[in-house]
């Protein structure tokens, strides 16, 4: 389907020629394609949140551009309103900036203000709740009666009912208790499969990464450490935790076993592949590279 974002030669510094300065993002290179999942990672302070912001015009580079179909975001500042309904950034904790009065107007907001009709609006409206697991029924409550998994859904909801072509959401299971955020988790992820839109999810788990993403994007000191499939980049345990990183825990469990006589393959990082390779290992065949 093509390259939908590209960021060429992107730096961004804070608080230029102060005793504060510093790089926050440093001459990244970097192209995602259309339709993929992308699973961003790095430490706090590496520059990822940085980074998404600029995917959607909330910042400016210092240096490089930003293209959003290979346009330059920048090139005519009148159309960032229209780069930010195609490029939608879920915050961390989104529903803090929950304010209506119900469920239904707070998720309606922003396609009202894409001046759609009334009758779109409210199409829009019950897409977006059924995508994120929403029941009718509470789209007349007040958001604020809500728990805070469904609070954090019809702030989900609320992005996604602009029809976005690429979703990115910052930490969206944050807070969230097991159950609260694998039912998130979940949603994200049938929501890719139903839209077939771009979706990036920032997360600090390594193990939701390794679920979901198509590609994995791994910042390091403000660089890009590695963007490439899921196998490649936790093949390289060892570098990741180098830069403060750990891999996912079923690449921890192969790697122990190994350590212990069995010889299975490389590139585990699934309890799926773990099974299927522990399997074959055990009725005598070979694992699955």
């Amino acid at each position: 389907m093509g390259t939908i974002l590209t960021l060429e030669h992107l730096t961004y510094t804070y608080s230029p020629d102060t005793p504060f300065e510093k790089v926050a993002l440093d001459d990244i290179d970097l192209s995602i394609e259309a339709g993929e999942f992308v699973g961003v990672i790095g430490h706090t302070g590496s520059g990822k949140s940085t980074l998404i912001q600029h995917m959607n015009g909330l910042l400016q580079p210092t240096k490089g551009r930003v293209l959003f179909r290979g346009r330059d975001i920048w090139e005519d500042k009148k159309k960032l309103r229209q780069i930010r309904f195609a490029v939608g950034l879920v915050f961390q904790y989104p529903e803090y900036q929950l304010f209506e009065e119900t469920v239904e107007k707070d998720i309606a907001f922003g396609p009202t203000n894409m001046g759609l009709s009334p009758d779109e609006i409210k199409g829009r409206v019950r897409e977006a709740a059924s995508l994120v697991g929403l029941p009718e029924a509470l789209l007349k409550k007040s958001p604020f009666e809500l728990s805070g998994g469904q609070k954090r859904r019809v702030a989900i909801a609320g992005v996604i009912a602009m029809r976005p072509q690429v979703l990115i959401l910052d930490e969206p299971t944050a807070g969230l208790d097991p159950r609260g955020r694998e039912m998130i988790l979940r949603q994200i992820k049938e929501y890719h499969t139903k839209m077939g839109n771009t979706v990036l999810l920032v997360s600090h788990s390594m193990d939701d990464v390794a679920r979901f993403a198509s590609r994995v994007l791994v910042m390091n000191r403000s660089r890009v450490f590695a963007y490439d499939t899921p196998e490649a980049v936790f093949c390289r345990g060892g570098e990741l935790r180098e830069i403060g990183l750990s891999v996912p825990q079923m690449t921890m469990v192969a790697d122990a076993l190994r350590q212990r006589g069995y010889p299975l393959p490389e590139g585990i990082y699934t309890v799926e592949q773990a099974a299927q390779a522990l399997l074959l290992l055990f009725r005598g065949g070979d694992a699955p590279c």
